[in-house]
């Protein structure tokens, strides 16, 4: 037989063995190459939710702002105009930024002095982004001044701030509440506690979220260790909080509201300076475990998403529950499409895409009706305090971590040795 046969014949044989091989039970489960799915698998299907038709609001306020020092304040006024607000009367210290609001609101009164918006008769309600570590003294004074409250987050900084909230909120009888955007304002976030309320997945168990973030918001620099465009309280974790009392609020607002838990405490925590040597206080990693009286939780943030990611981060959030589970990625689907809003829910029958951006979010409209009505659907107050207080409670407690290479900013890690990072 010549050499040119072979070839043949070994993919005759190889043909007439899988023939054999398939005709055994159970081979087809056995054989399955890595990532097949399984045959017993129900339907993958592919949802998009239908456009929603904006209704009216149905109440109507005046409110004001009282420091502008974070951009969040944007989306927070744009939440409560789609509720009814009316934006009336403004003050920011930073001459800049009030320039820049000026063009965008040019009906709204810009005034120079805090005192003046605290105090006007007119507004029920005043909004705030100043700087981390004030926000709570605003609130207590505009409560105080008969005035709700809307603060950015974090909304407290200290546990002391929070014991003068809580103690003003008695007294006082005003709303203290603190915009999570992360659940309140991104439409998968809110469909995912649709499907949790309605069941979907079960109990839950636990929640992991994971929330990097971008220094610079455009190419260059070394991950952001030079300004950045930032403003110098951004490096100082007693004016904006600390990683985990700031960007971790977000997450552990929605540990507690996905798992429906009313006690919590934290396990662990540690934060990291890893790539920020000219801002040594600064934090750009940390993480944290918790456990609640109705589930687990997991977080992690950081400061270090790539510039080829195309938006600032690449936010996800699990959901674990007793009979599925939900994954929701927030801002973009990595490497698939640039498109947020990307909820996947797998229970015992299908696996489902949901695309969620058709999704209303009902933050202002609720929120405006509580300022009229008195009550709390918008945001539980209970709840609301108990994540500032469990993510100042993480930052205090928190382990400082160090890995051997940080110490050489610019210079790839040492490949893994068996020595433990000090800490």
């Amino acid at each position: 037989m010549s050499n040119s046969s072979l070839p043949r014949r070994n993919f005759l044989q190889a043909l007439s063995a899988a023939g054999m091989a398939t005709a055994m039970p159970g081979f087809a489960h056995a054989a399955m190459a890595p990532g097949a799915v399984d045959s017993h698998a129900g339907p993958v299907t592919h949802e998009v939710i239908a456009p929603q038709a904006e209704t009216a609001p149905t109440h109507s306020i005046n409110f004001g702002v009282c420091g502008i020092s974070h951009n969040h304040i944007y989306g927070m006024i744009e939440a409560i105009k789609r509720g009814g607000g009316k934006f009336t009367i403004a003050w920011g210290m930073e001459p800049d930024l009030v320039e820049n609001m000026k063009k965008r609101y040019p009906d709204v009164k810009f005034v120079g002095t805090r005192d003046e918006v605290i105090n006007d008769p007119s507004i029920q309600l005043i909004l705030s982004s100043q700087v981390a570590n004030e926000r709570a003294g605003i609130g207590v004074r505009a409560m105080k001044a008969g005035k709700d409250y809307l603060s950015d987050k974090p909304g407290i900084t200290t546990l002391e701030q929070l014991a003068e909230v809580r103690q003003t909120i008695a007294a006082t009888h005003k709303i203290y509440a603190i915009m999570y955007s992360e659940r309140l304002e991104v439409k998968a976030a809110v469909k995912a506690g649709e499907l949790i309320q309605q069941g979907a997945i079960g109990k839950v168990i636990q929640t992991i979220n994971i929330a990097p973030h971008q220094v610079n918001q455009k190419p260059g620099g070394d991950m952001g260790s030079g300004m950045g465009g930032r403003p110098a309280w951004f490096w100082n974790p007693e004016q904006y909080g600390g990683i985990l009392t700031d960007i971790g609020s977000h997450q552990v607002d929605q540990f507690l509201y996905y798992t429906g838990s009313t006690k919590a405490e934290v396990v662990a925590s540690q934060l990291a300076n890893v790539r920020h040597p000219k801002f040594p206080a600064f934090q750009d990693f940390g993480d944290m475990m918790l456990r609640g009286n109705n589930g687990f939780g997991y977080v992690r943030l950081d400061w270090f998403t790539p510039y080829g990611l195309g938006t600032w981060g690449d936010g996800r959030l699990f959901v674990l529950g007793t009979d599925g589970y939900i994954e929701v990625r927030k801002y973009t689907n990595v490497a698939v499409s640039k498109q947020g809003n990307n909820l996947f829910i797998v229970d015992q029958k299908q696996a489902r895409y949901i695309d969620c951006n058709n999704v209303t979010l009902p933050f202002g409209p609720q929120f405006v009706s509580d300022i009229v009505n008195r009550t709390h659907i918008a945001q539980d107050q209970a709840q609301c305090l108990l994540a500032a207080e469990l993510v100042i409670t993480a930052q205090r407690n928190a382990t400082r971590a160090h890995l051997d290479w940080e110490d050489k900013p610019g210079i790839a890690p040492a490949p893994p040795h068996s020595g433990k990072h000090r800490a």
